[in-house]
């Protein structure tokens, strides 16, 4: 029997389900994969070659693709990665072929307050320590790549200003004029960490380096990032990489990693990483983790290559995006499937009753403090008063052409009484509704989720963007505030507006998404103001270039690219058993 979630951690229902799970060579038997494109990392976690597996099953027809995401959460999360999990073991229930596909954990709140974003209860991704920490090596790869590019950058710098050109040209290098004050990359790595935001680097004589300001931002923020979750194959990669804009030249012109020499090397150390890794949930069923979090930073989506194997290796795909619609959906609807081509079936929109209090009026709960009693107390009130965010999503997912499915996420403190009020809400608002226990029940407690999705996918939609691609970016910006925020308008700093005039200018940028960076915390710029915030405008302070990527990022509000760590880190928590060399603490 597994463990009962109400009186255990996540982590210790993981181990015990580690105890039985397949090897990824009984995985991979049932899949269907051939033996020489399974690259195994160990007994219990792999690397697929998709080079391999897409050639040949390039004629084999796609399943059904489902995208999961979520109203707008609580500081604690609102259970994507768990109902991710919980509908792929109900689907599993009822004799389904499915694949998973969801993003590696970051290392900056896995040792902080969120978690590994491993799901939770009897819906997990297992085995959870690799999961958690590093797994096979990609995001160390990407900050590699990454960091790479800032060591050419900055060693340029210091040649170019301590050398003639006599000298430059004798090592066969044209002098780039690099504004030292224009750099659009900071360094990156994968904890949180406020005290690298703002650096001076170079300190020292001129042997030390160029004397600059610089930073860090985490590494999932990271460009390289981005390219492995859009690439569609090891060339588009290397393409996309020599197009990344590293700094400007004293004129404003970019400079990127192909004028610095080196996008090849940068590529060099993704060789590996662009292969998507096979773990599974605690009920056996195959999970690719692919590409990064973070949709508040970055695109925080799966990979495109780890959704199209899954999509010709099962009847159902269930891809997940980072947060709530109005930024995970959104990224996914406008910029993934306009740069995959895929087109979703169904789009799940997960829903607590806790964070629907919050948004209701409840005293919001704080990471690392214990919950206001209101919130395991039947409070109808706070959860109608709420529900105005969750029908604000619905309506959102279905101005992208599909009806979405609302999954409740129960769990054993929510009343009858707050459930029907839900149910009640979301059926009004023309949308599915279903009511899951997958955290306390696993797959069998997924069954009415997993029919309600089975349904969905039955039933055409008529997908659509929310813009084109001949739209100029500041009408673009305009769209997605008010369409999917809720905003009356949009403001910019002096900054902002000039970069928009540029870019809209210029040709190159009429084909390339716009990702935009904005709290998750709220429908607005504003981490702090629940619900549906109303009368506001969404104030975008910079906007930078992902030319490698092909994004534009406006940033909204006062986000930061490297979070803080708590007073109260989950690291406090973890530690090894020398006895077994098994990780304790994780969640």
């Amino acid at each position: 029997m597994p463990l009962d979630p109400t009186k255990h951690a996540d982590w210790e229902i993981a181990a015990a389900a580690e105890e039985k799970m397949k090897t990824v060579y009984q995985l991979a038997e049932e899949m269907g994969l051939e033996k020489e494109e399974l690259l195994p990392h160990g007994h219990y976690v792999a690397k697929v070659d998709y080079k391999k597996v897409l050639e040949r099953l390039k004629d084999k027809p796609d399943g059904k693709y489902i995208d999961v995401t979520a109203i707008t959460p609580t500081p604690l999360g609102e259970g994507k990665s768990t109902s991710t999990m919980g509908l792929a073991q109900g689907l599993g229930k009822r004799g389904k072929r499915v694949i998973a596909t969801i993003r590696q954990p970051s290392g900056g709140p896995t040792m902080n307050v969120k978690g590994s974003a491993a799901g939770g209860g009897l819906s997990q991704c297992i085995p959870l320590t690799p999961f958690s920490l590093g797994l096979t090596g990609d995001i160390n790869a990407v900050m590699n790549a990454h960091n790479l590019a800032m060591v050419a950058l900055t060693s340029r710098l210091q040649h170019e200003f301590n050398s003639s050109d006599a000298f430059l040209e004798k090592r066969g290098l044209k002098r780039l004029n690099i504004d030292p004050r224009n750099v659009e990359m900071k360094w990156i790595m994968d904890f949180c960490a406020q005290a690298l935001r703002n650096i001076t680097i170079g300190l020292g004589t001129k042997r030390d380096g160029f004397m600059m300001s610089s930073g860090f931002a985490i590494a999932v923020s990271s460009e390289v990032m981005a390219i492995l979750a859009v690439a569609k194959d090891l060339k588009d990669m290397r393409e996309r990489m020599g197009r990344i804009v590293v700094a400007y030249d004293k004129q404003g012109n970019p400079i990127t990693t192909e004028d610095l020499e080196v996008a090849g090397a940068m590529t060099a150390w993704m060789i590996d990483a662009i292969n998507p890794n096979l773990l599974q949930t605690i009920e056996g069923q195959p999970v690719f983790v692919h590409a990064g979090p973070f949709a508040n930073i970055a695109i925080g989506q799966s990979s495109i290559i780890a959704d199209r194997i899954a999509l010709k290796m099962s009847e159902y795909t269930i891809t997940e995006s980072g947060f709530a619609a109005d930024i995970g959906f959104e990224k996914f609807w406008n910029i993934k499937c306009r740069m995959s081509g895929l087109k979703p079936h169904c789009a799940v929109l997960v829903a607590t009753v806790r964070a629907l209090k919050c948004h209701g009026g409840a005293p919001l709960p704080l990471p690392g403090q214990p919950l206001d009693p209101a919130y395991n107390t039947e409070q109808l009130e706070w959860v109608e008063k709420g529900c105005e965010n969750l029908v604000h999503h619905i309506k959102t997912i279905k101005k992208a052409g599909i009806n979405p499915v609302v999954c409740i996420n129960s769990f054993h403190t929510d009343t009858d009484n707050e459930i029907k009020l839900v149910r009640r809400i979301v059926e009004e608002a023309g949308a599915r509704v279903a009511v899951s226990t997958h955290w306390q029940h696993g797959g069998e407690g997924a069954l009415e989720f997993a029919d309600a999705v089975i349904d969905a996918c039955n039933e055409p939609n008529d997908f659509k963007y929310l813009y084109e691609l001949d739209t100029p970016l500041r009408q673009r910006i305009e769209l997605i505030a008010k369409e999917v925020y809720g905003a009356d308008g949009v403001e910019y700093s002096p900054e902002a507006l000039a970069k928009a005039k540029r870019m809209e200018a210029d040709p190159k940028f009429k084909d390339m998404g716009t990702c935009m960076v904005k709290t998750h915390l709220s429908l607005s710029d504003n981490p702090l103001i629940k619900g549906v915030p109303k009368g506001w405008n969404l104030f975008v302070r910079d906007i930078l270039t992902y030319g490698g990527a092909g994004f534009v990022v406006p940033v909204a509000g006062t986000i930061s690219l490297m979070p803080g760590t708590s007073a109260s880190p989950a690291f406090r928590r973890i530690d090894v058993d020398t006895e077994t060399g098994k990780v304790k603490g994780l969640f």
